[in-house]
Formats: C-alpha cells, sequence, structure tokens
C-alpha cells in the first residue's frame, strides 16, 4: 500500500462517512471503511423491507442505517460519498458543503490514491464493450489490469493492492464525470449523442460533464477521439498532451482508421495494417469503432499481434448483441444495453440484413426518438413496445417518410413476458428476434442487466 493511501485511511478513523444510496457498488465501499474505522452511516431512500439483502449486509458490515424519503436532509457526517446517480446541485448536498462537510465520490477518491496509470473510457454508446476489449488487450499482453467503474465494479476497495506498474482500466459516466477535476493518463470519448437529459439540466451540461475527461490532463497525457462524430471530435481543441484519433471514414495522421477493410494503425505517418474486420469476432460495424478506439488507446503498450489474438478470441460483453438461444429455427438475441436510440440504431439494427423482430421500450430519459423511426421502418418487421417510451417509439416510426403500415406491424404490451410472448407468435423460422430497448430500464427494472437476465430466463424458459 502506498503511503498516500496509508494516509488516507488512517485520516478516516473516527469520522463519520456517509454513502448515498445502499446498491451492489456501494456495499464493498461501506465494508471497507467500517474495517478502516469509521463510522459509517448507509443512506438510501427506500426503507429496509425494500432494500432487502443489501440492507442487511450494510448493518453487518457495521453501518448504521438512515432511510427514507428524507434521508438527505438528516445526514450529519464528516464525508459524504455520493453515488453517481444522484445529483451533485441537490440542495440537501450544496448546504452540507456549506457547512464544511466533504462531498466526494469513490471514483474522484480512487483517482487520488491511485499510484499507476489510469485509462477511462467515457461515450454515448460502446463505452463498456472498449473498456472491456482495452481491459482484454492489455492482459493479452502480460499487464496486470483493475478494470471498473461504471462497468459494475467499485475500484476503491482494491486500492490497496494496486502496485505502481498496474494498469486501471475505468468506464466512466457522465454522472460520474460531473464533479471530477481529476482526469486520467489516457482518455478515451468513443462518441456522444443526446442521453440522460431526464438527469441533465439540458445536453451543454451532459456535454461539459464528458469534457471533465479530457480538461485535466497534462501535457504527458493523451486523449483519443472519434473523429467521425462532431461532438466527440470537437474536444480536440481542449486536448493539453497528445491526441490521437479514430475513424471509419478517413485516414489518419495519428490513430487507428479504416482502410477498406483493413484496420491501420497511422504512428504520426508510420503505418502499421493490424487485422482485417472479419478477424473481429464481435459482429457489427459499432464493435469495429470499438476496437478503433480501443487501439488508438493501447498503441505503445501492446503489439499488433495481439491485438489480431484479442480480436479474434474475445466474444464480447453479457446484454450486448448477446446470443440467447435457438428454438424452431429462430435466434433470439439479448441487447438490453441498448439504452438510447443511437445504441439500438447503431447495434442491433446495423447488425442483420433481413429484417427482424424487435422488443423496445422503457423508461423515458426525455431524448428525441425521431431520428430512430426511419432506421425501424428499414429494418423491421414486426415492433414490439412496452414502458412509458413505447408511444414516442410508435410516433417515430409512424411519423416517418418510408413508413408504410403493410411493411411493419406494431404492437404494444405491458411487460417483458407479453412482449417475448407475441415475438415468439410472430416468428418462423430464419428469423431474428432482438431486445434492443432503445431506452433506459428504470421503472420497469434496476438497470440494463436485470431486463437482460429476465428476458434471457424468459426465452430460455419457451417451449
Amino acid at each position: 500500500m502506498s503511503t498516500q493511501t496509508d494516509r488516507f485511511f488512517n485520516s478516516v478513523k473516527g469520522k463519520k462517512v456517509a454513502f448515498i444510496g445502499i446498491g451492489t457498488s456501494n456495499l464493498p465501499l461501506i465494508k471497507l471503511f467500517s474495517d478502516k474505522g469509521a463510522e459509517v452511516i448507509a443512506c438510501d431512500r427506500q426503507p429496509l423491507e425494500k432494500l432487502g439483502e443489501n440492507g442487511e449486509k450494510a448493518k453487518q458490515y457495521g453501518a448504521k442505517l438512515l432511510l427514507g424519503d428524507d434521508y438527505l436532509k438528516n445526514i450529519d457526517a464528516d464525508i459524504i460519498f455520493r453515488s453517481p446517480g444522484t445529483q451533485p446541485d441537490k440542495p440537501e448536498l450544496l448546504a452540507l458543503k456549506e457547512n464544511g462537510k466533504v462531498l466526494t465520490s469513490e471514483m474522484e477518491v480512487f483517482f487520488d490514491l491511485c499510484p499507476c496509470k489510469i485509462i477511462a473510457v467515457t461515450g454515448s454508446d460502446g463505452k463498456t464493450t472498449t473498456t472491456t476489449i482495452i481491459s482484454e488487450l492489455l492482459k493479452a499482453e502480460g499487464k496486470t489490469v483493475h478494470l471498473g467503474g461504471n462497468i459494475g465494479k467499485p475500484l476503491l476497495p482494491e486500492i490497496e493492492s494496486v502496485n505502481d506498474d498496474d494498469y486501471a482500466v475505468v468506464e466512466l459516466s457522465s454522472f460520474q464525470l460531473i464533479t471530477m477535476r481529476k482526469s486520467p493518463d489516457i482518455a478515451v470519448v468513443t462518441n456522444l449523442a443526446p442521453n440522460h437529459l431526464d438527469w441533465h439540466k439540458d445536453m451543454d451540461e451532459y456535454i461539459e460533464s464528458k469534457k471533465n475527461l479530457i480538461l485535466h490532463q497534462n501535457a504527458f497525457g493523451k486523449a483519443v477521439v472519434n473523429l467521425d462524430n462532431e461532438i466527440a471530435n470537437s474536444f480536440s481543441k481542449d486536448v493539453r498532451g497528445q491526441l490521437a484519433k479514430f475513424s471509419v471514414k478517413e485516414e489518419l495522421f495519428n490513430g487507428a482508421y479504416l482502410d477498406g477493410t483493413t484496420i491501420v494503425y497511422s504512428d504520426y505517418g508510420n503505418k502499421t495494417e493490424i487485422m482485417d474486420i472479419s478477424d473481429i469476432k464481435i459482429p457489427g460495424m459499432h464493435n469495429v469503432e470499438n476496437y478503433l478506439a480501443a487501439i488508438s488507446a493501447v498503441w505503445g503498450l501492446v503489439s499488433a499481434e495481439t491485438i489480431k489474438s484479442v480480436a479474434k478470441t474475445f466474444g464480447g460483453v453479457a446484454h450486448r448483441a448477446e446470443f440467447v438461444r435457438e428454438l424452431d429455427g429462430v435466434k433470439y438475441y439479448n441487447d438490453s444495453i441498448a439504452s438510447s436510440p443511437t445504441r439500438t440504431a447503431l447495434g442491433t439494427l446495423s447488425l442483420y440484413d433481413e429484417k427482424i423482430i424487435i422488443i423496445a421500450g422503457g423508461y423515458d430519459k426525455h431524448i428525441p426518438y425521431e431520428p430512430l423511426g426511419p432506421v425501424i421502418n428499414n429494418k423491421v418487421k414486426v415492433l414490439v413496445l412496452l414502458g412509458d417510451t413505447a408511444p414516442k417509439i410508435e410516433a417515430a416510426v409512424k411519423n416517418a417518410d418510408n413508413y408504410d403500415e403493410n411493411a411493419i406491424k406494431i404492437i404494444t404490451v405491458t411487460n417483458m413476458e407479453e412482449a417475448v410472448a407475441e415475438a415468439k407468435k410472430y416468428a418462423v423460422k430464419g428469423d431474428i428476434v432482438s431486445l434492443s430497448p432503445a431506452s433506459a430500464s428504470f421503472g420497469l427494472y434496476k438497470n440494463f442487466e436485470e431486463r437482460g437476465n429476465h428476458f434471457k430466463s424468459i426465452v430460455n424458459g419457451l417451449k
């Protein structure tokens, strides 16, 4: 353990430390700080009976529970860890800051204490797969990797086992980045499109949050941005260190790009042909872009041979165009990660030549669905809709110029069981059925994993 980490944990002994949210990602932190001698307070809006096992575990770990609608008003702590889903400008949190309390987050503290190089990825789409590919590439090259962040695992509980020559590979959401004032050694911005506008004040705040990934790098840092995405590419002017780009459309002087079907890396004009896109095991042009982003991040750390080897064997991340089963000649796929219209359009709807059956809809993040309408009309023959966004998606389809009521059947249901039953009813041998919600999971599910797992359990139970 580094002296800095030692000093930090010594400093929290006897202090009151509050964690907002008693979810799976906060439980290891609650245990860690309790073990380090802090007086831990675990705060959540949900009552104990709704928290279930998480609430009981928090108590077992020594935390005092602060629950109910007024949980933010009643926090009495020296240090408060904001969960990513809690807006930092809530009046109750601002009042705590004004009273001299420390308001921070797990990722902010990890960045402060981490002794090794950090590679971090953000974007509207593709960030989890890109983060995972970077991790797989580094591991295949023999590096010790600590993978975490928005990908579902807190890294601060691992801080004492992180060595100087390891690599931390981190996925960061806008919720995490909004308060961060430290950037990683290598920053990757996959793309940016309207997202989470139910949480952010407006699109500008969303973009500025993402920009924190690169704004605090020094001249020795490296930033990777998507040349083909206007908003991501606009970050280029704010890069202080080395700038690498990636593109499926243009040849680059520094970065990974597509030359026909060949992935090439240009290191300031020195070109290396790495592989053909047919070498990539996970399907879809969006995954080609994810590889271009990852290659641009790790170039100089990982050999071209290792990159090609990983591409041929890496099978992807769960809930991302994940094959579930084949029944009566119909193939079922789980793309629950598709929580935005762009993710569905560029993901699932780009993968298959034939028209498919999709299940879509969910929580409304107040983002526009109009651009999705024409893509659905081109690529879908049966559209099964559920959740708050069902009317928006239906309107986008019907208002598109290429809408033909005889070419697409639209069905609205109330839950996933009904959705799968309707999809099965209309599917014939050779068809593809995919869950690709184009919407967040909240309201019906805790997260996209729970949604995807429910879909898979229903499909696997079909007879």
